[in-house]
């Protein structure tokens, strides 16, 4: 497999790129800094869609659509949103041969156009809480492109929500956080996070607060996997997003956002990759088991790999099988390897004569004969065992390269290769400037209890400090 990937430890960044080529996950779009998502990758990302759409409706969320294009003006009403989107933004001057009269911007965020919805759509406490969500693409003129973690055009769910009083947008911002996020990244991706508050220096432009989910990736640097935000009224002041209280007084709503994106893609990469290829978390893998016709005879192989097929369908489990017995086994298996299909069960002409397969765990790397009556029991528990043992190996991984210190050099020292804890008290805001002056960041702040903290200037917050992608 070393000719086929560039080891991790030698190279790590061409190791990404080179598993995104050989396991066919993506392509470079013709404008740079865009990307092709093929099948492989977009399967993933369906299971990953489907599995945050329904955990979103589940917190009382509701899907829509807004437009692409968002007239110039909107931007510029909230100035700290979009002095913060400026270099990155996508104008449009001409449309249908002719210059526009008012230049147009391609959405890199929503609130805006929002906004301006929310605003006409609410009239009284009645309609609140207002909670949107859309699936859509968002453009970001992005300089150093990487494909996944950072193109000009990517895919995501943006969540906008209006409500009556601060403390409602505060606690929605948390459960979105709780509820949808981490539990979607845990469960599923099988990737810890950790769960803590950004900088006043990092939060989003026009938010009040910016919370952030953090991921450790196999080469010791941070990935943010997703942030919420409070936006507190600044955007309901510049759009007019009024109601009718109680008191039949005027009062501007709270509002806030909260995104992912197939940035996860990235992270689960990086994540659970080997030199072997990607490893899919069997619960989130679209093909959970391979079913490979070693060699054929008669016929009789295929029949039995197909009657192995049915039977692990029936038990629930994602299933293909592979019959291309014109391409040589061994070929076939490193692309199952690259490709990350939790399991693998053999059929071949000899151990099929004995009553038997062979049982290929991809997370382990194990290979098992059993008995052909087993096949079944053997790879459902070998699913359920392998989603937990990927989630701990991360987070072992994760602990093991993160070092309590207890000042600013040492944190720094140790951001290098990995991550820093350090009393966010021994950093301060000079000592995040000095540390973004090495490229290093906080990633986040938390409380001792691990909890989000609802200030950076609450005592006793815990900081950590790390490279990132």
């Amino acid at each position: 497999m070393a000719r086929v990937l560039t080891p991790r430890a030698e190279d790590f960044p061409r190791w990404y790129q080179d598993l995104i080529s050989k396991a066919e996950l993506a392509d470079n779009g013709p404008v740079r800094g865009t990307m092709v998502i093929r099948p492989t990758a977009y399967a993933i990302w369906e299971r990953m869609q489907a599995d945050m759409d329904a955990r979103i409706k589940a917190a009382g969320a509701q899907n829509a659509y807004f437009p692409l294009f968002i007239p110039e003006s909107y931007l510029k009403r909230e100035a700290e949103h979009v002095e913060g989107f400026s270099p990155e933004l996508a104008v449009v001057t001409h449309g249908g041969g002719k210059q526009l009269a008012e230049p147009v911007v391609v959405r890199p965020t929503s609130e805006t156009v929002i906004g301006e919805f929310m605003a006409k759509w609410i009239g009284s406490y009645r309609d609140l809480p207002l909670l949107l969500n859309q699936w859509a693409n968002v453009v970001r003129w992005e300089m150093r492109p990487r494909i996944f973690l950072r193109t000009s055009e990517f895919l995501w769910q943006e969540g906008h929500t209006a409500h009556a009083s601060e403390a409602d947008a505060k606690a929605y911002t948390l459960k979105i956080h709780h509820e949808v996020y981490e539990r979607h990244m845990r469960d599923l991706l099988a990737i810890p996070v950790v769960l803590g508050r950004k900088t006043d220096r990092e939060r989003f432009a026009g938010a009040t607060s910016t919370y952030t989910l953090e991921a450790m990736m196999g080469d010791g640097k941070a990935l943010q996997m997703g942030t919420s935000h409070e936006l507190g009224q600044n955007f309901a002041k510049a759009f007019d997003i009024a109601f009718s209280a109680v008191s039949n007084e005027r009062e501007y709503a709270w509002t806030t956002s909260w995104g992912t994106s197939t940035r996860m893609l990235g992270g689960l990469i990086m994540c659970h990759g080997d030199d072997n290829g990607l490893r899919i978390p069997p619960a989130l893998a679209p093909i959970q088991a391979l079913v490979t016709v070693v060699k054929e005879t008669d016929g009789s192989i295929t029949t039995a790999a197909q009657a192995l097929v049915d039977d692990l369908a029936a038990a629930g489990v994602r299933v293909k099988l592979d019959d291309r017995v014109d391409t040589p086994f061994g070929r076939r298996a490193v692309d199952a390897e690259l490709k990350g299909y939790p399991v693998r069960i053999e059929v071949g002409p000899r151990d099929l004569a004995e009553g038997r397969v062979v049982l290929a765990r991809r997370i382990d790397g194990s290979k098992t004969p059993l008995a052909l009556g087993e096949a079944v029991g053997a790879v459902t528990a070998a699913l359920e065992a392998d989603q937990k043992a990927l989630y701990d190996e991360a987070l072992a991984r994760r602990e093991a390269n993160t070092v309590e210190v207890t000042n600013l050099d040492d944190a720094l020292a140790a951001a290098g290769t990995g991550w820093a804890r350090v009393p966010w008290s021994r950093v301060g805001v000079e000592g995040e400037a000095k540390a973004n002056e090495q490229s290093i960041t906080v990633r986040c702040l938390f409380r001792a209890d691990g909890s989000v903290p609802a200030s950076q200037d609450e005592p006793d917050l815990t900081a950590i400090l790390a490279r990132s992608y």
